[in-house]
């Protein structure tokens, strides 16, 4: 059962275990792969490497080699090849689109595409750690591959999938919160940051913190969260709405069509400096749109990986 897009997930709801979903996301992904322009772009999930004459046969595989009459050396932490680091903004902001029993808000949707590159950095032997945030950290983990780290992480990130995780009102300070990451991650790593790019500072203040996190050398991808039709489109019906601020509470009233063109432009504007910025400090901005399939955020991170190493 491969699951390719945040609508399926809802069909298969008896399945709480974030790990086993977080799985068939990645086999949506991979057999994706094989059916695109992408195909022949390798996923390496091994837990092994060749053996190199001359070096110690202590760590060599003897079951492999009796099956394969290779030599393969298992792999350890110490020989990991990359260091991630998954940043989740948890505000009330991305409980967007919000209403009872929702099961398709931004959260939810960064929530699987985290859960599925924790699987893959798992099986590619890369060591990973979460942060969790809103206008503090609430959650930050070392980077590691034991096995009861990942445990944590996707118990973690489901408890972020129950009902009353997340209440509105809860503000967000990015800016803060990513100087304080810059400060705390020592080792070269790829951070991925999953954010709506709504937060009390500014544009400026986000982009300083962030050219912080380049300045210690690290790599980073910044998955933009929307729900494109409604937050960039403004697809509602004309007639007059309640538009509430999830986390501040102010409340307004008006009938989209008054404002749609004005509002679509504003947008516009505001991604498109945000893009800018990126490609400016050189780093990855990506468009994840939760309407789209997991795709959209897997093979960005795949491509990222590659040139890395």
């Amino acid at each position: 059962m491969a699951i390719t897009n945040l609508q399926e997930i809802i069909h298969y709801e008896q399945f709480d275990n974030l790990e086993f979903i977080a799985s068939r996301i990645v086999e949506g992904f991979i057999t994706g792969l094989h059916r695109s322009p992408y195909h022949g772009f390798s996923v390496e999930f091994a837990e092994h490497r060749v053996y190199n004459s001359g070096e110690s046969t202590k760590h060599i595989d003897w079951k492999l080699f009796a099956r394969t009459e290779k030599l393969f050396v298992k792999q350890y932490e110490e020989e990991t090849n990359l260091r991630s680091y998954v940043v989740l903004d948890t505000s009330s902001s991305m409980l967007f689109p919000y209403h009872a029993d929702n099961k398709v808000s931004k959260l939810h949707f960064a929530v699987y595409c985290a859960a599925a590159l924790i699987y893959m950095f798992k099986k590619q032997r890369d060591a990973s750690g979460l942060c969790l945030f809103s206008d503090k950290i609430d959650i930050l983990s070392d980077a590691s591959l034991a096995t009861t780290h990942f445990q944590m992480m996707y118990s973690q990130l489901q408890n972020l999938l129950s009902e009353d995780a997340i209440s509105l009102n809860r503000g967000t300070a990015t800016a803060d919160v990513l100087h304080q990451l810059a400060d705390t991650i020592h080792k070269r790593s790829l951070v991925l940051i999953f954010t709506d790019m709504f937060s009390s500072g500014n544009l400026e203040d986000i982009f300083s913190a962030l050219q912080h996190i380049r300045h210690n050398k690290h790599e980073i991808i910044i998955f933009n969260v929307k729900d494109k039709q409604k937050e960039e489109q403004f697809q509602f019906s004309n007639r007059p709405h309640i538009f509430v601020d999830m986390e501040s509470g102010e409340e307004i009233k008006f009938s989209p069509n008054e404002i749609r063109e004005t509002y679509r432009r504003k947008m516009e504007e505001l991604y498109r400096e945000i893009e800018m910025k990126s490609r400016q400090y050189n780093i990855d901005y990506v468009e994840a749109d939760i309407n789209k399939d997991f795709r959209e955020v897997l093979l960005p991170y795949l491509i990222k990986r590659s040139k890395l190493f």
